[in-house]
């Protein structure tokens, strides 16, 4: 292509191509039916173990905020203001390990 080329020319050229791939896709051989089912199988295969994988990284997710969920609880719990009750029978296991380490 020259660079003084008219588009009548540009034109031309750019049919021509278009008229050798269009050739070239048509001399193509037909696709065999037995080469098509399979790799349309193996796309469904690929396609079903995606969905497997996400399912699985879907459940292990949860999982772990499930997990999240009840260590928060737990700490929350612990952090809880305890009763009285339950302050004077550790005041009284501290008083009873003093009297018997003496």
């Amino acid at each position: 292509m020259t660079y003084n080329s008219t588009f009548k020319d540009r034109a031309a050229q750019a049919a021509e191509a278009k008229q050798k791939a269009l050739e070239r896709y048509r001399a193509r051989p037909p696709v065999d039916p037995k080469v098509a089912a399979e790799r349309a199988s193996a796309a469904q295969e690929r396609e079903a173990a995606k969905a497997q994988r996400a399912a699985e990284r879907k459940a292990e997710r949860q999982a772990a905020a499930e997990a999240k969920a009840a260590g928060d609880a737990a700490k929350a719990a612990a952090a809880a203001p305890k009763t009285e009750a339950e302050l004077k029978a550790a005041r009284d296991a501290r008083y009873a390990a003093r009297k018997a380490r003496k």
